[in-house]
């Protein structure tokens, strides 16, 4: 068969308008004439939200088989061996709403990759063998990588379960132990059929390319089915009355903590970015910048970081930079307390909840404020360095309903235009400290629930002599009420935790 051969961009944009076919979103196009790869994205409305009760894991599942499984034409390992010499590769990640399949070659291999990439979410093979692999992946990142490998990312995801408990948002993307060994190869093609559907997508596509790829790209939908995925199943936060703990136990375990709750404040409103920018001046991710950092970690030393969230922020174990294609219709406000030993949990606690109590009665300062903003204007370059990361964050814009310049360039302006009351006026909105989720995964789990439930002082000891203003510090955070009764504290054995669709 003859290929045609496509031409290097050199214009900024399409030079003629995309026809899209009734009912399909029109594709997210960003030109980049200077990048000599080509991205592209192909983003699906179906997430874990989606999976039926007691199959939790057949969205990822599903994902997984398009994007590391073999076609029609070629089984996985015939594909890896196609890819290798492109220097390209696509992956998939499933997320709560949204399944987005993602590819990148230089331009010169793009007629080989378009095959391979296409055939992937056309034609999967559902083949036993990748089914068998895939499931044994999910079930082992369950089993022993969340439940004995990574303390802080499963507390993270308890305090998902707690806030969402009931509802699709509550188990992680890959499921559940249960779920994933109840689904079959004939549940993977239903779900198949019914969501990866020419409605239920929304191309993107990034770097130097002409409209001839977008055609292309178009016309390989036309094969999906046509038909509209029906209605989903309603999100509804859970707000508890007070404070409420849920605490893993893992013996021999130092402990993790998250809390948070959840936030209405969506990404392209004023308040968002008002918002972001209390959120960055208490703990920007990964940054030694914020308040809870300089609380916790510099002035005391009681573990290696502390931040706060106002969206989600998976793996912020090892990634540095917000993710893209994780939109979300609920978020949550949280607070990540790395690990740090048992007899400190107490105290770190206090801590936070006293500097964001503090961050609500008083806001920020006007030199806070603009100490902030500086830095914003400066790292806000960094979230997006790429050409993939730029489309990532395209395609969000178009699930978030904003429309040019799109979001990053929105919050540069918005930098020039917030004052430090219009951020004072989002934390009252928005920020409030007495009903919270508390996400602990420890190696002292009674003992951390009957010292919760006393409510008695939590002092540190330190290894070597501390200022006297710190130490009266201590001593009055140590003794903050936390209010947190017996009842509201619940113990779930680690090996327990994500057995079935909560962690109980």
């Amino acid at each position: 068969m003859r290929r045609r051969r496509l031409r290097k961009s050199r214009g900024t944009t399409p030079r003629r308008p995309v026809a899209t076919r009734p009912g399909r979103e029109p594709p997210v196009l960003l030109s980049v004439t200077d990048d000599p790869t080509v991205s592209i994205a192909l983003s699906f409305r179906v997430g874990s939200q989606d999976d039926p009760p007691g199959k939790e894991g057949l969205a990822w599942l599903t994902g997984q088989m398009l994007a590391s499984a073999g076609t029609q034409a070629l089984a996985w390992e015939r594909v890896l061996e196609a890819l290798y010499p492109l220097a390209a590769a696509y992956e998939m990640r499933v997320d709560k709403e949204l399944s987005t399949l993602t590819g990148r070659c230089h331009r010169d291999t793009l007629e080989r990759f378009l095959e391979l990439f296409t055939a992937a979410f056309q034609r999967p093979a559902f083949r036993a063998d990748d089914f068998e692999r895939l499931r044994s992946a999910a079930v082992n990142h369950l089993e022993t990588t969340l439940r004995y490998a990574s303390d802080e990312e499963l507390a993270k995801a308890v305090l998902q379960a707690s806030v969402f408990e009931g509802t699709g948002y509550a188990h992680p993307p890959e499921g559940t132990v249960q779920g994933l060994r109840a689904i079959t190869l004939d549940d993977l093609r239903s779900f198949y059929a019914r969501y990866y559907t020419q409605s239920n997508a929304t191309l993107g596509i990034g770097g130097s390319f002409e409209p001839e790829l977008t055609a292309r790209l178009q016309q390989s939908l036309d094969v999906l089915p046509g038909a509209t995925p029906g209605p989903r199943r309603g999100i509804e936060p859970r707000v508890p009355g007070g404070r409420q703990a849920w605490l893993i136990a893992k013996p021999d375990a130092d402990t993790s903590i998250s809390l948070g709750f959840p936030i209405a404040v969506r990404r392209g409103e004023r308040e968002f970015y008002a918002l972001w920018v209390a959120n960055s001046w208490l703990g920007e991710h990964r940054n030694s910048v914020g308040r809870l950092y300089d609380v916790i970690r510099a002035r005391r030393g009681l573990n290696y970081g502390d931040y706060s969230y106002i969206e989600a922020f998976p793996e912020g174990s090892w990634r540095t930079m917000p993710p893209t294609n994780v939109a979300r219709s609920h978020q949550l406000f949280e607070i990540w307390i790395r690990t740090l030993p048992n007899g400190q949990a107490h105290f770190a606690l206090r801590a936070a909840l006293f500097e964001l109590e503090r961050l609500v009665t008083e806001g920020l300062t006007r030199e806070q404020f603009e100490l902030t903003r500086a830095f914003l204007k400066k790292y806000l370059l960094h979230f997006a360095a790429t050409t993939e990361a730029r489309l990532g964050y395209a395609l969000d814009d178009r699930f978030y309903g904003i429309g040019p310049p799109g979001h990053l360039q929105r919050f540069q302006q918005m930098l020039d235009a917030l004052e430090v009351t219009d951020v004072n006026a989002a934390i009252r909105a928005h920020l409030q400290t007495r009903q919270l989720h508390v996400a602990i995964v420890t190696g002292a789990a009674e003992a951390l629930a009957e010292s919760l439930t006393a409510d008695a002082p939590s002092p540190v000891e330190y290894p070597v002599p501390q200022s006297a203003e710190l130490l009266a510090e201590d001593a009055h955070i140590a003794g903050l009420r936390l209010g947190i009764d017996r009842q509201a504290i619940r113990i779930t054995p680690v090996e327990t935790a994500f057995e079935g669709g909560l962690p109980a």
